[in-house]
């Protein structure tokens, strides 16, 4: 964890998966670590109601600290299967009308730079304004000295919603952090977005604003690529696989040519 931390990695997300594993593994030899044991804390996981997702990126971690620690000599670990790709996503209706429920003006920045960015959570409370370009009209999400991971980060144009949010906001600033609260940088807005999705009758996490994003551009018929670069993806492979069946011209042509 500090050595992935020292890179940039988000403390946070780290801290709350270590304290998950530790109970069941920290005490543990790590060269004796099973196939079988990291099956048995998948069940117990479930038994608790967690996520195959939540879990397998548990487990990865896991694989990572033996790797660091083992090398070549790691043990060879199961892995949890992923959760099924997320399909709960926001009409352009239905965001308008969250975005005017907001009272609070750096939740509603926030949701707002979420939809029009596909940023992760993350790297949309890490921004600086120093890294606002007006001019260019452009977004840096990359953290100066921040080594580039997998969950990697990038620049994007900024649309005209953003820009006018953005514009509104920077006077006000009391602090370098594009998102703050009461002069301080906001750490974490799970919370606010939980009462927020009450409030609005409509089921909704802050990733929910960057899947929201990347439907909207397929089915707006943006190519793969784009999409895949937009949202900093690791492949387009992975953009394919959750994104090319909303695009309206998904496979139309295989089907065209099954006429007769």
């Amino acid at each position: 964890m500090k050595d992935r931390i020292a890179d940039g990695a988000r403390a946070d997300r780290f801290k709350s998966h270590w304290t998950a594993l530790e109970p069941t593994f920290g005490k543990r030899i790590g060269s004796e670590i099973t196939r079988e044991d990291c099956r048995s804390y998948y069940r117990e996981r479930k038994r608790l109601e967690y996520a195959d997702s939540t879990i397998k990126t548990d487990l990865e971690l896991l694989r990572a600290c033996l790797r660091h620690r083992y090398g070549a000599s790691a043990p060879n670990i199961w892995i949890a299967p992923a959760s099924r790709a997320r399909d709960h996503w926001l009409t352009k209706e239905q965001a308008a009308m969250i975005v005017d429920l907001i009272d609070t003006p750096h939740i509603k920045l926030f949701v707002v730079l979420a939809l029009a960015t596909g940023a992760r959570a993350g790297a949309i409370l890490d921004l600086t304004w120093e890294r606002v370009n007006f001019e260019q009209g452009l977004i840096d999400f990359r953290p100066p000295g921040r080594i580039q991971t997998n969950k990697r980060r990038n620049v994007v144009p900024m649309n005209n919603r953003a820009r006018s949010a953005l514009l509104e906001a920077q006077p006000a600033a009391m602090t370098g952090h594009v998102i703050e609260y009461a002069g301080k940088p906001v750490g974490s807005v799970k919370k606010a977005i939980q009462r927020l999705s009450s409030r609005a009758g409509i089921p909704f996490s802050p990733h929910t604003f960057r899947h929201t994003c990347a439907v909207w551009m397929a089915q707006d018929n943006v190519p793969m690529q784009l999409i895949s670069q937009y949202l900093a993806h690791t492949s387009l492979r992975m953009t394919e696989q959750v994104y090319a069946r909303y695009s309206p011209t998904f496979m139309r042509d295989a089907s065209d040519a099954t006429e007769f």
